[in-house]
């Protein structure tokens, strides 16, 4: 199974994550985000930052936990390549993501992302689960 892919938005990059469960998608998504600011393999994943969301449906988690990944990459001035998240049945998620401060003569410089969006958001369940995000570039 692929982790991720991209599709064309106007002006924006739209992003689908796979993953057997909702932790895996969720991490697989998190790792599309930054795979579309810098090249994730070049992130060491030596520092790790803890945060917790509550949100009242799927759809409503998955853009609280973009969200605030683009948050600590902002306040933070990280890069992160590894994510391990845990999602309760009450929509609540707990994440310990990991990267490096960012080092623009180390890191590929891709593409800035201003904003998550709620347009055409996404989370569909069956065996799997795809998450789907566009994202403001």
């Amino acid at each position: 199974m692929k982790k991720y892919e991209y599709f064309e938005a106007t002006a924006d990059i739209g992003l689908r994550a796979y993953g057997n469960d909702m932790n895996e998608a969720f991490e697989n998504a998190g790792l599309a985000i930054f795979n579309i600011i810098s090249d994730t393999s070049l992130i060491i994943p030596e520092r790790k930052i803890e945060f917790e969301v509550a949100s009242e449906d799927d759809v409503s988690l998955l853009y609280d936990f973009l969200e605030e990944l683009l948050f600590y990459h902002e306040t933070e001035f990280m890069l992160f390549s590894r994510f391990d998240v845990e999602i309760d049945d009450g929509f609540h998620l707990k994440a310990v993501i990991y990267g490096e401060e960012i080092d623009w003569n180390r890191h590929e410089r891709k593409t800035e992302i201003k904003a998550i969006t709620f347009h055409k958001m996404a989370v569909k369940k069956t065996d799997s689960v795809e998450v789907q995000a566009i994202v403001d570039l």
